[in-house]
């Protein structure tokens, strides 16, 4: 979780510690070492980690793209909403500036077995980061041969899709083993200045039904252990899976995902 100087009521009253371990209980002073823009609202943003602290893992609210490297450091790709108080704050920062963390909070833990023959991933936006980080940490390194993944990933334009260096990794990946991973982007409109990648966008206007029912090549679930896992804006994860419980707990399983047939034990709403 990254910190600035007003809080919300979770974390108010939480100290500062520039010599215990990174926990959620305390916010730990970092270094911004680079802050590139790539994107109308968008940031890549690089925080220095002491190196006593590269063996945590770390997650939501703002999701790290690859962990903790072996120079201590982590990216973020982060997103300007209006709203975002924390968002506009952190695009405000300059290479240098220093930031406060607390963490790791852990979300969702993937085991490494035949649990699932296929792992549906539906992104929008900035919520690709906990897939990326997915794919980066198990899917391009040692899984089960028996899973399949597909990314199933939305912009409203291509200007506001995940730096190429991201989106040109996982296009590679999927071309190289196809058995392993699928990949597909939708976009509004690809627009007049679209940013060149080889591969090509699905310029389709986004519809829950259509972002899934065409492209995922196992709509009958009978006999197939499939896991979908959603990611996005709030109004976009209830459109595909069905709104949140109290206190974004899982909450029910509804339209898009229900109509698949899909239960509850089947989807999990980061």
């Amino acid at each position: 979780m990254l910190g600035r100087g007003l809080r919300d009521s979770s974390s108010r009253g939480a100290p500062t510690s520039k010599y215990e371990k990174l926990s959620p209980s305390h916010f730990t002073p970092c270094t911004i070492t680079a802050s590139e823009p790539n994107g109308p609202n968008s940031r890549l943003i690089t925080i220095s980690i002491p190196p006593k602290y590269s063996d945590i893992q770390v997650e939501r609210p703002y999701t790290p793209l690859e962990g903790i490297d072996a120079q201590g450091q982590m990216r973020f790709w982060i997103k300007k909403y209006p709203g975002g108080e924390v968002g506009r704050w952190l695009h405000s920062k300059k290479v240098g500036d220093e930031i406060e963390i607390r963490g790791p909070l852990q979300t969702w833990f993937w085991k490494d077995d035949d649990a699932w023959d296929e792992v549906v991933m539906i992104s929008g936006g900035t919520g690709i980061t906990p897939f990326y980080q997915l794919y980066h940490e198990i899917i391009s390194q040692k899984v089960s041969p028996k899973t399949r993944f597909t990314l199933l990933h939305s912009s409203r334009s291509p200007s506001e899709l995940p730096p190429p260096e991201i989106m040109q990794l996982l296009f590679s990946y999927a071309e190289e083993h196809p058995e392993r991973f699928r990949l597909r982007v939708f976009v509004d409109s690809l627009g007049s200045n679209a940013r060149a990648y080889q591969q090509s966008y699905t310029p389709v206007k986004y519809d829950g039904e259509q972002f899934i029912a065409m492209d995922v090549p196992f709509r009958k679930l009978t006999g197939v252990k499939t896991l979908f896992s959603v990611c996005g804006l709030e109004l976009m994860v209830t459109a595909i899976s069905g709104p949140y419980g109290r206190n974004f707990s899982q909450g029910p399983v509804k339209v898009v995902l229900a109509d698949l047939g899909a239960t509850s034990n089947q989807v999990y709403k980061l």
